[in-house]
């Protein structure tokens, strides 16, 4: 039976993506994707509010994972990129 709860995976040493975007009005913004949780971004004015405040998203997205049996890739599971011409020729 797997133990693993919300604060286990809260600590593990996520895969963070930081990078910056114009939204639809034209203002920059920062955000930071997990590479292994393809569906996760959390965005802020400034790349230090994001860095300070994506965990409480994380805690959210997890929480939503766990109760719905979903797998959570943890870091280190994805060994190389995907192939995505195999996968969507």
């Amino acid at each position: 039976m797997d133990n693993k709860d919300l604060d286990y995976y809260l600590n593990l040493p996520w895969t963070l993506i930081e990078g910056e975007d114009l939204d639809f009005d034209g203002n920059p913004y920062h955000y930071i994707e997990i590479k292994e949780i393809p569906s996760f971004v959390f965005c802020a004015k400034t790349i230090e509010k994001a860095r300070e405040n994506y965990k409480s998203q994380l805690k959210l997205t997890l929480l939503v994972m766990l109760e719905s049996g979903d797998h959570i890739t943890e870091p280190g599971e994805l060994d190389e990129e995907e192939d995505w011409e195999n996968i969507c020729p």
